[in-house]
């Protein structure tokens, strides 16, 4: 009786089981491995070796590109400086010369990161990625990594780890169609794989890890990560004991050439195809080394009729003006997007006047700021907030607030300390807030967004379609009314065809269409959502109509139909913006500055024989252009707006009647019968002069084809007294 087991201890197991269970495991697991070991074959390179082309298919089914051609040429080991080869295996695999061919405590580690939502990860040494690379397929299956481990090992007993390195470095891609390390160096700096300095060939070690993304100059705003990935790769050298903290120290980052592109890819289409590619590898359709391999069929949103009517539109306007004999006029660059806002889809991308000569996609880079393009945003988030003045007045399109320059912005009664200028240092007064968008006027915006809350204002922008991370967005002090973001020219035009669609959010698309061997694969689904109410979203258009009629941006009244719009310029006039839509198409327009050479940011000053190039100028006109052209087979439509309680037009039209701001300098909602818009704004009932009467409330009219002539007004800045004093250059001349 005393050896019998009784109550809760006959419920547990015997160590004799346990041990049992373990060691059958173990024998379990020790089978498994010489079975795999036994039956996993080296099998030969595998047809990524041979990748096919991918075609990219307009929306109507044409072809727009090909691209997958493989730019690849071995080296011998021998002709790799060791100092790459170090660098590389600091970047991917330290310990790649005394380790085994796999690291299975890695592979479990990458395995339960990717797991618990940590990223995906491989886990992989290099023998593995060379095995991936040069023998197996890209798909992430068990079957595969299976595969992976076995052939590693025994490719490990089997070759030495020079040929292994070697065969890593031949064929690994590293952006820019370039396989291997012989063609990345000719790729990124011009030279042969011999040739590589430590600096270069940490770079192109960098790129391994993500060659999109860390390609610098098609990504300038990622150049803090590719330099933490850079500086990641030397560090890794010096613990290694590869490189001294001397030479480490004297080692300057390696700004690599400008990108050459195969013919094929020249004009716009390179952009399209590179853009496409981001919006796969981004929304997890199809990852880059997947993608990489090639033979699939990828029906893109892009229209051919409109896309074609971009570039027309781009070059009539503002390219044909450009003379060689202007220095500036050497800086212009272009960037232009349109969405249907009913559909969410992209239907022309303009990137630069060719793929093959300017790299950089005017379209998607996020490096700009947007200037006064983001002042609707900010009026969006009062309406939608049911913000007030410091008096406590609802902002409405007739609220009057003090346009006086530089007028200290407040705050709960207490200065803020920020008093920006307004373009060419002109004060208004008191003027309603339809007026001072229509002008522009900073100190009015930027007090706005003081009593809005940049907070609240960003949760808008958000929302409507730029990016949380978007740099700039997160400005302080009211700041960021007056455009320091710098989200890219097709995340603005999200946001524009948010505000079109009623305040509606769809996601953009640039993919119709994904198919390979005739099997179609699954497009992620995007859904809609409320950005903002329905009466913020139209109360915002009813105000930017009447930027169009009698604002900054009468040269989009070239497009023939009801639109609403705004102008922008950045920061030292580098960057010139227009905003609109109609309600069939949002549209957005930039002229910005580079240097050919230093890809470093310049201003505009007198491009284009303009004293200054402002949104109302190139950008509006080829908006009007363009717009025109791609609804020229639509007619014209009105704008079906529900505005929000007090943005209806004030009883008098007689501007004596204005309200003055309150004796604490915030500002004031008008009193009965105060300022309102000229008779051609955009309230329910007003029409246009020169158009017949329409009916139905918030019905804006159709302005006359052929937009009025126009003067530049603007002078040349003073002197700037340097690049550290933001403070300054806001009070300066952030203007339009």
């Amino acid at each position: 009786m005393s050896g019998q087991r009784t109550g809760w201890r006959r419920a547990l197991p015997t160590w004799r089981t346990m041990l049992g269970t373990v060691l059958l495991f173990l024998l379990l697991l020790v089978g498994a491995l010489i079975a795999g070991y036994l039956l996993v074959d080296i099998p030969p390179a595998n047809s990524a070796a041979k990748a096919q082309s991918n075609i990219y298919l307009y929306s109507d089914g044409s072809e727009l590109a090909r691209d997958g051609d493989v730019n690849r040429q071995n080296v011998q080991l021998s002709q790799v400086p060791r100092h790459v080869q170090r660098a590389v295996l600091a970047a991917e695999d330290r310990d790649f010369y005394s380790e085994s061919a796999v690291d299975p405590a890695a592979m479990l580690r990458a395995a339960w990161n990717t797991a618990t939502g940590k990223g995906t990860q491989s886990g992989s040494t290099i023998t593995q990625q060379y095995v991936k690379n040069y023998y197996l397929g890209q798909e992430q299956t068990l079957t595969r990594k299976a595969k992976e481990f076995f052939i590693a090992i025994k490719l490990d007993r089997e070759e030495t780890k020079d040929n292994i390195l070697l065969g890593y470095l031949n064929s690994s891609y590293y952006g820019r169609n370039a396989y291997g390390i012989q063609a990345a160096a000719q790729a990124y700096y011009g030279r042969d794989a011999e040739q590589l300095t430590l600096a270069q060939g940490a770079y192109l070690a960098t790129l391994l890890n993500a060659p999109s993304l860390y390609d610098i100059t098609a990504h300038p705003g990622n150049k803090p990560r590719v330099l933490a990935r850079w500086n990641y790769v030397l560090d890794g050298m010096v613990k290694q004991k590869w490189l001294s903290p001397g030479e480490r120290a004297a080692t300057r980052f390696p700004v690599p050439r400008p990108a050459k592109t195969s013919p094929g890819l020249a004009g716009q289409r390179g952009y399209l195809v590179e853009a496409v590619k981001e919006y796969l590898r981004d929304h997890h359709i199809l990852d880059e080394d997947t993608l990489r391999a090639g033979g699939y069929r990828i029906t893109t949103t892009i229209s051919r009729q409109r896309q074609n009517a971009f570039v027309k539109a781009v070059d009539s306007r503002l390219m044909d003006r450009l003379d060689d004999s202007r220095p500036v006029d050497r800086y212009v660059r272009a960037g232009g997007a349109s969405i249907d806002p009913r559909t969410g889809r992209v239907v022309a991308l303009y990137g630069g006047i060719d793929f093959a000569k300017q790299y950089v996609n005017g379209a998607t880079r996020s490096d700009y700021q947007v200037g006064s393009t983001f002042k609707p945003i900010v009026f969006a988030s009062a309406v939608q907030h049911h913000s007030t003045t410091q008096d406590g007045d609802a902002i409405t399109p007739h609220t009057v607030y003090d346009g006086t320059n530089k007028r200290m912005t407040v705050s709960h009664g207490r200065a803020t300390g920020f008093a920006p200028a307004n373009e060419d240092d002109r004060s208004y007064g008191p003027i309603t807030v339809t007026e001072a968008t229509d002008k522009s006027v900073n100190a009015v915006y930027a007090q706005m967004g003081i009593d809005v809350g940049p907070d609240k204002v960003k949760a808008t922008a958000v929302d409507l379609g730029i990016p949380a991370a978007t740099p700039g967005l997160a400005a302080s002090r009211g700041a960021i009314a007056l455009g320091t973001a710098t989200p890219s020219v097709l995340n603005m035009t999200q946001a524009y065809a948010t505000l079109a669609q009623h305040g509606t959010h769809r996601p953009y698309s640039l993919v119709d269409k994904v198919t390979k061997n005739d099997e179609d694969l699954t497009l992620p689904d995007r859904e809609e959502t409320t950005a903002i109410p329905r009466e913020a979203a139209d109360t915002t258009t009813s105000i930017l109509r009447d930027v169009v009629e009698n604002g900054t941006g009468t040269a989009a009244q070239g497009a023939g139909r009801p639109a609403a719009g705004k102008t922008g310029t950045a920061e030292n006039d580098k960057a010139a913006w227009f905003a609109g839509y109609t309600p069939d198409l949002a549209t957005v327009v930039a002229v910005l500055g580079q240097h050919p050479e230093s890809a470093a940011q310049e201003p505009l000053y007198g491009a284009g024989g303009l004293p200054r190039v402002n949104g109302g100028d190139f950008p509006a006109q080829i908006w009007a252009d363009y717009t025109a052209a791609a609804l020229s087979t639509r007619p014209a439509r009105n704008f079906d707006l529900q505005l929000a309680p007090g943005a209806e037009p004030p009883p008098s039209d007689d501007p004596s009647d204005s309200a003055s701001p309150s004796a604490s300098g915030s500002p004031a909602s008008p009193t009965p019968g105060g300022p309102s818009p000229s008779p051609t704004g955009t309230g329910p009932g007003t029409t246009s002069p020169t158009t017949p009467p329409t009916t139905g409330p918030g019905t804006p009219t159709v302005p006359p084809e052929t937009p009025p002539a126009t003067e530049p007004t603007n002078d040349f800045p003073t002197a700037d007294p340097g690049d550290d004093d933001l403070d300054w250059r806001l009070k300066r001349d952030w203007g339009d």
